[in-house]
């Protein structure tokens, strides 16, 4: 190999140092997002946390509102990773589901979820684009991956799901619940552990009796 070559590939994309520095740009981002808001968090300021050049961040990123959706789909997949939704059709569907139902209902009762969230509703009307961004990068991928989850219980004669758009939506909805609303409002009180598990189990409980196979 010449010296050409070798310098063509060692200043090719994706090498380890590209990736500790794309790595760096998602948790400061995250973070800075999730404390000052979209609007309240510059490229600058993201960068400076990092340690990078800002052309570093928006070489990775092209634009703010490809960062932000990153970041959120960084934090969906951290605590909602793709593995959680791969059927185990020899498992009990009840362990599986409740296991899916934790992991949700942490992942969306958290401070930064919160706090994300209601960045998207104050300024939904100003930013449209970022909310369908958000839903896109959220909600969306994680009730499609819980839908194709369904699908194959489904297919396996585990459940018995004429709908599985609507059945995926109603699962999410039902574990929100009235605590989530509450949090939102600013007005709900940290439910105990056992509450937890009793709202967690009543949920799973209901959606297998509403989807039992005939």
């Amino acid at each position: 190999m010449n010296s050409s070559s070798a310098v063509a590939r060692s200043g090719s994309p994706g090498r380890p140092k590209d990736l500790e520095k794309r790595a760096a740009i998602l948790d400061v981002a995250k973070r800075l997002f999730t404390t000052h808001g979209f609007e309240g968090t510059s490229m600058d300021a993201i960068a400076a946390a990092a340690g990078v050049s800002k052309l570093t961040v928006y070489s990775h990123f092209q634009d703010k509102e490809r960062l932000f959706t990153a970041a959120v789909a960084c934090v969906c997949q951290e605590q909602m990773p793709p593995e959680l939704f791969m059927a185990d059709l020899k498992g009990p569907i009840r362990k599986q589901l409740l296991t899916i139902a934790r992991a949700f209902f942490a992942l969306v009762t958290s401070d930064e979820a919160l706090s994300v969230h209601r960045t998207i509703v104050a300024n939904a009307r100003q930013s449209p684009k970022l909310a369908q961004l958000f839903w896109e990068a959220g909600p969306k991928r994680t009730q499609e991956a819980f839908e194709s989850f369904l699908r194959q219980e489904v297919e396996a004669g585990k459940l018995d799901i004429p709908d599985l758009h609507r059945a995926s939506s109603q699962f999410f909805c039902l574990l929100k619940g009235e605590y989530h609303a509450r949090l939102e409002c600013g007005c709900g009180a940290p439910l105990t552990p056992r509450e937890i598990d009793e709202h967690l189990n009543a949920t799973v409980d209901m959606f297998l009796r509403a989807y039992a196979p005939r």
